[in-house]
């Protein structure tokens, strides 16, 4: 069950990585640039929290 949770975690957040990156073209080519920064630092945290989950799955399947 453990195991499920880290994947629901990191689907999730490339999920929300993609739409991220989707909706800071839309705003770089709108020309809304405060709106690229905010997406832009959603995307990155998104893509932080992503690795560290993996990272802590990593540690928790292979410990045994």
């Amino acid at each position: 069950m453990v195991n499920k949770k880290y994947w629901i975690i990191i689907f999730l957040t490339l999920a929300v990585n993609v739409v991220m990156l989707q909706w800071t073209i839309e705003s770089f080519y709108g020309e809304e640039y405060v709106h690229v920064w905010l997406y832009t630092a959603i995307g990155t945290t998104s893509s932080l929290v992503c690795f560290l989950t993996f990272w802590q799955w990593r540690k928790q399947e292979y410990r045994k």
